[in-house]
């Protein structure tokens, strides 16, 4: 591709006039090869200016650039000035993937919580109905059931745009992505107008430091979404939505438990039943149905909200709606596994005492006959965490079970002993299981009817760290063994 025809969308000036053939785009100059246009993007910490001598050395044919440079550019080597150097990336990105987002049916989710749960329930209803979907979001690149981590909740452009092509390549029809506030402010999404954009919810995240100076500045990157959609979605019931949505042009579909709601929740309640945990509700306005949704805590009604909404844009039946949401779920997020018993299985991330306290709290509100949590605490941390984590668990389980979690370079009792200083605090019953695999067969072994088991710390992650060695450990593969092994002979 010629760089004229690259950057045509961007608004630059040519330095030197010439136009040679670009055989890939890239921000790291690590990453350049013979015939690169190299973006000089600005950070936080680093500037690709500094690097833009190496990007030539090492066969970069172009430079785009924000500000004057520190040395003299070969003859042979086309410059590119440009207010900044993200927005033409992303630009750029989309026009050297051939503008995926066009040939894709796109979500884009932003609001300070529920992105990640909606993006997987949105997914859910669209592989019912036989649209095979990709999202991009907190867990990273994921289709046909592969998972690419990434650093990001919105990785940079380049990355977005060549994850999209990538998925139309394996027979995707549809991608849904959490927008940031973070990768709007950087332009990360830019180049694309999305089908449906939808706003969750606001409050009080992501000030200071190199996020954001406050929140008026917070919530206006958030509303920076809604001026490169064709249709929008927004919880009525945030008093946030209609500053964050102020730019979309067009009628807006909301949704919530309020009358005023174009799509309206009723009759929500908590539903666990032979080993299936979530919540009920129905909905009136715009759709009329009764729904079942398999993830926990009625704040959940208000992503399956998002997600119904999201979806009623596009030619979904009512079935897939209805299917899709009774069998969503995080990956590592109160992720349910199946075991042959009468009691539930859940997987999350929960790694710290906030975080197990919310996951903990949720569940009992279910009354559960007993709430069981395993966990651990990472090696080469604050010893107060563990305390804390200790002190959360004992206070909220009827049972905690206590094993090892990346102990990196510690040794896990010690680990363990700092947790019991915390459960100690309390009335808490627990055992100390070190190995995680064992931990997890003595849950299971002594389960009872009713129980909520809780494995906590690990979530998505599929390691365990070891004196600096990362080790294949996924607690799903963990427990299909023991399943197997527990059987009968």
């Amino acid at each position: 591709m010629k760089l004229g025809d690259l950057m045509k969308n961007v608004a630059c000036t040519s330095v030197n006039k010439l136009n040679p053939e670009i055989s890939s785009v890239v921000y790291d100059s690590r990453k350049v090869a013979e015939g690169s246009a190299f973006f000089c993007l600005k950070g936080y910490s680093t500037d690709g200016h500094a690097y833009a001598r190496s990007a030539v050395e090492s066969g970069a044919s172009a430079l785009v650039i924000s500000d004057e440079l520190d040395f003299e550019v070969p003859d042979n080597v086309a410059v590119v000035k440009t207010d900044d150097t993200r927005l033409a990336l992303a630009l750029a990105s989309a026009e050297f993937f051939g503008n995926p987002a066009d040939e894709l049916m796109t979500v884009a989710i932003t609001g300070t919580k529920g992105k990640t749960t909606t993006a997987a329930m949105i997914a859910g209803i669209f592989e019912r109905a036989g649209i095979k979907t990709g999202t991009i979001g907190t867990l990273g690149i994921v289709y046909g059931g592969e998972t690419r981590k990434t650093e990001n909740t919105t990785p940079e452009s380049y990355e977005i745009q060549q994850a999209m092509r990538d998925m139309i390549n394996a027979g995707c029809k549809a991608m849904v992505i959490e927008a940031s506030s973070i990768g709007l402010k950087h332009n990360r999404l830019a180049g694309m107008n999305f089908d449906v954009a939808v706003f969750t919810n606001f409050s009080d995240d992501h000030i200071g430091g190199v996020e954001h100076k406050d929140m008026a500045e917070y919530l206006y990157c958030k509303s920076l979404l809604f001026r490169q959609c064709k249709n929008a979605a927004a919880n009525i019931d945030d008093q946030s939505w209609d500053a964050i949505t102020k730019d979309f042009d067009g009628e807006i579909l909301t949704y919530g438990f309020s009358d005023g709601a174009m799509l309206r929740a009723k009759n929500d309640r908590l539903l666990s039943d032979g080993g299936f945990i979530g919540v009920h509700f129905e909905t009136e306005g715009i759709k009329q149905l009764s729904l079942d949704v398999g993830v926990p805590g009625k704040f959940n009604a208000y992503n399956a909200l998002a997600a119904i909404s999201a979806v009623s844009f596009f030619d979904v039946p009512d079935s897939a709606i209805i299917e899709g949401l009774r069998d969503s779920h995080v990956k590592g997020r109160v992720e349910p596994v199946k075991v042959p018993g009468n009691y539930s299985l859940l997987i999350d991330y929960a790694h710290n005492a906030l975080s197990m306290e919310n996951v903990l709290t949720t569940l009992r509100q279910y009354n559960p006959h007993r709430l069981i949590t395993m966990f651990g605490a990472g090696g080469n941390r604050p010893k107060v965490r563990r305390y804390e984590m200790g002190e959360t668990s004992g206070r909220l389980s009827d049972l905690s079970v206590i094993t090892e979690d990346n102990s990196r370079y510690e040794d896990v009792m010690d680990i363990i002993e700092d947790i019991k200083t915390g459960i100690n605090k309390t009335d808490g019953k627990y055992v100390v299981v070190p190995n995680r695999k064992e931990a997890i067969r003595y849950c299971m072994k002594n389960a009872e009817d009713g129980d909520i088991i809780v494995l906590a710390g690990k979530g998505h992650e599929d390691y365990q760290e070891i004196r600096g060695v990362k080790h294949h450990m996924d607690e799903r593969e963990l427990i299909a063994e023991i399943i197997e092994e527990e059987k009968p002979s």
